[in-house]
C-alpha cells in the first residue's frame, strides 16, 4: 500500500506551529510505523498561486488512479484548515477524490478526528453550527422559524396561525387541481387572470402553485430540521385531498411528456419580443397509430415564451428548435451593421458588471456550501449521522465545491481578460467566424460557448428576430 504526504508551511498542530521538515519527519515515521510505502509528497507554501497548489496537484495526482491503493497522510487537522469546517471540506475533497486522508499524529482517520473534535469543543463551535443546534431545538418544541408558508403567518407563541384572505386562496389551489382538474400551469393562469396576488404582490408562476400543492404544512405538520411533527398548527385541507394530489402529481410525471434532459443550444440567450422573458427548450413526444396500425412516435423541440409555460400569460410565441438555430446562424453571418435585424448591445461594459454579478453568486453558494458541510459534521459528532454515510453525502458537496472553485476561476479569468472596446470587437468578430466555419464539427457545448461570447441575447416575435452582440 502506498501513502502521500501533504504538507503545509506554518500549519499548527495542538496549539504548535510545525515547520515543513517536522512535519515531513511525521509523515516517514507514519508510514515506516504502518508499513506504508511513500508514493508522493505535496506542498503548499504561504505563496502558492491558487491555481498550481499543491493540494490541486495532490487530487490530479490520486485522481489518476493508476498507483494502486493510496491514503494521504496529513500531520494534523491544522494542515487541512484553520478551523474545523474548512478541515472537513478539505478531509471530504480529498476522500472524493480517491484516498482516505490519516492524521500522522494520531495515527487515526482525520474524519473521525474532525467529528470528536467537533464533538468535544462546545461553546468553540462555529456560529453558524451554535445557531442550527439552537434552531433545531425550537423546532422541536414545534416553533415556527423563518419566514412563514403563504396561509399563515407566525403568531404570539411561535406557532403558525391562519391569515384567511391567504388561506382560501390556498384551499382554491387544491379545489382547482382536484375538482376541476386544472394543471399547474392552468392554476397559475387563472390565479393571474382573476388579478390574486402572491404575498409579494407578484404574478403566480409554476413553480409558486407546485410548492403549495406539495408542502405538508397545508395538513397542519411543521417540518424543519428533520424534525417534523404533525398537529403543530391548523390545517388548510384534508389528509383525502392532499393524497389526491399527490397521487394526481405522480400519474403526471409518469404518464406525461416532460421536457427533454438534451439541452438546448439557446437556453439563456432567446428572449420572448413580446413580454421580454426568457424563451425556454421544451421536448414534447407523441405517438400515434396509422391508418395500417403501425405504431408512430416522434418528438418535437421548440423554444416557448416562459410567461406562457409558467404562469399561461403572454401569448403563444413558439419557435421550433431547428428553425430558430438557423435563423440565428443566418443572423451571426450578415455584416455587423446590418441595419434592421442586426443590433448592438447598449452597453460595452455591461459584459463586466454581469461577470462580476455571476462571481459573487458563486461566492455565496460557496459558502452556503461550507455551511451544509459544518451541519453535516454537528450531525456526526451528534451520533444522528454515523461517519461513513456523512463522509458518502459530504462527498456531493465536496464535488460541488470543485465546480464552483472552477466556475470562479473561469469568470476571474474572464473578467482579468476583458480588453477595451475595440479589441474585444476584434476578438468577437475572430469568435463569430470561427463559430461560423466550423458550425456542424463543434459540440454542443462548444457551439453554446463560442455563441455566449459573441452574443448577448436573442429577441423573438413570431417571424421577425432580433440578434444583439456582445460588444
Amino acid at each position: 500500500m502506498k501513502a502521500i504526504g501533504y504538507f503545509v508551511e506554518g500549519a499548527g498542530a495542538n496549539g504548535a506551529v510545525r515547520s515543513l521538515s517536522e512535519q515531513t519527519e511525521r509523515f516517514l515515521a507514519f508510514c515506516q510505523e504502518h508499513g506504508y510505502q511513500v508514493a508522493a509528497t505535496f506542498v503548499d507554501t504561504k505563496d502558492a498561486e491558487a491555481g498550481e497548489s499543491g493540494f490541486r496537484q495532490m487530487l490530479s495526482f490520486i485522481e489518476r488512479g493508476d498507483h494502486g491503493f493510496v491514503v494521504a497522510v496529513v500531520d494534523g487537522l491544522g494542515v487541512l484548515g484553520s478551523d474545523l469546517g474548512r478541515a472537513a471540506m478539505k478531509m471530504l475533497t480529498i476522500e472524493a477524490a480517491g484516498a482516505t486522508v490519516y492524521e500522522a499524529e494520531s495515527g487515526h482517520e482525520a474524519a473521525r478526528a474532525i467529528v470528536d473534535q467537533w464533538e468535544g469543543k462546545g461553546g468553540g463551535a462555529p456560529v453558524s453550527e451554535r445557531v442550527r443546534a439552537a434552531m433545531r431545538r425550537r423546532a422541536v418544541r414545534g416553533e415556527a422559524l423563518g419566514r412563514p408558508p403563504y396561509g399563515y403567518c407566525v403568531g404570539a407563541n411561535r406557532r403558525l396561525e391562519i391569515v384567511p384572505d391567504e388561506a382560501v386562496v390556498v384551499q382554491y389551489i387544491f379545489r382547482l387541481y382536484v375538482d376541476e382538474g386544472l394543471g399547474i400551469r392552468r392554476i397559475a393562469g387563472r390565479l393571474n387572470e382573476e388579478n390574486i396576488p402572491t404575498r409579494r404582490g407578484g404574478r403566480w408562476s409554476m413553480v409558486s402553485v407546485r410548492d403549495i400543492l406539495r408542502n405538508r404544512v397545508y395538513l397542519g405538520t411543521y417540518s424543519r430540521f428533520g424534525v417534523r411533527i404533525p398537529d403543530s398548527h391548523r390545517a388548510l385541507v384534508s389528509a383525502t385531498d392532499f393524497r389526491k394530489v399527490q397521487e394526481l402529481m405522480a400519474q403526471r410525471r409518469r404518464g406525461g411528456t416532460g421536457r427533454s434532459l438534451q439541452p438546448f443550444l439557446l437556453s439563456g440567450l432567446v428572449f420572448c419580443g413580446r413580454c421580454g422573458n426568457r424563451m425556454i427548450g421544451v421536448s414534447r413526444r407523441q405517438q400515434w397509430t396509422t391508418r395500417a396500425g403501425e405504431e408512430k412516435k416522434a418528438t418535437y423541440r421548440y423554444y416557448q415564451c416562459e410567461s406562457r409555460t409558467n404562469q399561461n400569460t403572454c401569448s403563444y410565441n413558439t419557435q421550433r428548435e431547428a428553425e430558430l438555430e438557423e435563423r440565428v446562424r443566418d443572423l451571426l453571418a450578415e455584416p455587423d451593421d446590418a441595419p434592421v435585424r442586426l443590433h448592438r448591445a447598449g452597453d460595452p461594459d455591461a459584459y463586466a458588471g454581469e461577470v462580476a454579478a455571476e462571481i459573487e453568486r458563486l461566492e455565496g453558494r460557496l459558502r452556503q456550501v461550507r455551511r451544509q458541510v459544518e451541519s453535516l459534521v454537528g450531525e456526526a459528532a451528534g451520533g444522528q449521522l454515523p461517519i461513513e454515510r456523512m463522509k458518502a453525502i459530504g462527498a456531493g458537496f465536496a464535488k460541488e465545491q470543485r465546480g464552483l472553485e472552477r466556475d470562479v476561476q473561469d469568470a476571474r479569468a474572464r473578467l482579468a481578460a476583458e480588453r477595451s472596446e475595440a479589441e474585444r470587437e476584434e476578438e468577437a468578430a475572430a469568435t463569430c467566424k470561427q463559430l461560423l466555419a466550423s458550425w456542424e464539427a463543434f459540440t454542443l457545448e462548444k457551439r453554446q460557448s463560442l455563441l455566449r461570447e459573441v452574443v448577448d441575447r436573442i429577441e423573438v416575435d413570431g417571424e421577425d428576430a432580433r440578434l444583439l452582440r456582445r460588444h
